[in-house]
């Protein structure tokens, strides 16, 4: 039995973006991408900004600061290459890291943004990290936050519910993941208060009607609705249980942070996660 199983394509992403500012979060987020495009078959694009603060440094820090980019860029090609991965790389200049990484975005769209998290800190807003945070906010496409160290993998998914359209989003996307990957997937309803226990067994049924609807076998489906407990640390609770791979949650389609689905949960989940969290982006018609 291998102890790492090779890494099964669970959708069609056929362009990766991934953001790095050299720093070990960033690399790790390239790793992970690399991974990921070489299962999928897809192409990758690796962003690097130089802000604005870099126009102000002397000359010779800037054509330094400039050549490490360079040399970083060169280094990950060289990856790239040996895996058989087709990648590209853009310098973007003279904007604030989201607004560049956001941009690249509209001029070549993705089918995913990749991106790492900082490690532990007293606030989940630190603990994702603001450029994270503001680009899940504005992000026109699904983003996957990778933490410092973690690996992704699709064997054992969770998807976190709450009855709203942006968590069913989250959830007929992890469905669809877990039918093509074979993934075991644990759908997640946390009743804080006794009066939200009939609701998230509920929601825990519908999903899995969902699931027997579309074909998903339910021998790899389960559900369970914490109780008495933060929505943020229920969820996180059975991520840790369940020892899961990865976490499916939704959010709005443009927004600011503050109305990320569930609000301070979601920036609490991905600051804390042990695994990569999907970010779903829901769209109104």
């Amino acid at each position: 039995m291998e102890i790492f199983p090779p890494l099964v394509c669970p959708a069609s992403w056929d362009k990766l973006l991934v953001c790095t500012d050299g720093s070990p979060r960033g690399q790790n987020a390239v790793a992970a991408a690399l991974e990921l495009a070489q299962a999928c078959g897809s192409q990758v694009e690796v962003v690097q900004a130089l802000v604005p603060e870099v126009q102000a440094l002397p000359p010779d820090i800037r054509t330094q600061m400039v050549q490490e980019v360079q040399d970083n860029l060169a280094a990950i090609k060289t990856v790239a290459d040996r895996l058989q991965v087709p990648m590209t790389a853009a310098v973007p200049e003279g904007q604030g890291l989201h607004a560049a990484i956001l941009s690249e975005a509209e001029i070549n769209p993705p089918d995913l943004i990749i991106m790492g998290r900082r490690g532990k800190s007293a606030l989940a807003r630190f603990l994702m990290g603001s450029v994270t945070a503001q680009v899940i906010g504005s992000s026109p496409v699904n983003v996957l936050v990778v933490p410092l160290g973690a690996m992704v993998g699709f064997h054992r998914l969770l998807v976190a519910l709450d009855g709203s359209p942006y968590s069913e989003a989250a959830g007929k996307l992890a469905l669809a993941m877990a039918k093509q990957a074979k993934s075991q997937l644990i759908g997640v309803a946390v009743a804080p208060r006794k009066g939200d226990i009939a609701e998230a067994k509920a929601i825990i049924q519908k999903m899995l009607a969902v699931a027997k609807e579309v074909g998903v076998p339910l021998r790899m489906v389960k559900g369970v609705s914490p109780q008495g407990v933060a929505a943020d640390s229920g969820i996180l609770q059975e991520a840790i249980n369940n020892e899961v791979d990865l976490i499916v949650m939704g959010s709005y389609g443009r927004t600011g942070l503050k109305k990320l689905l569930m609000g301070s949960t979601t920036e609490k989940v991905i600051g804390n996660a042990p695994c990569p969290v999907l970010v779903v982006k829901f769209k109104c018609a």
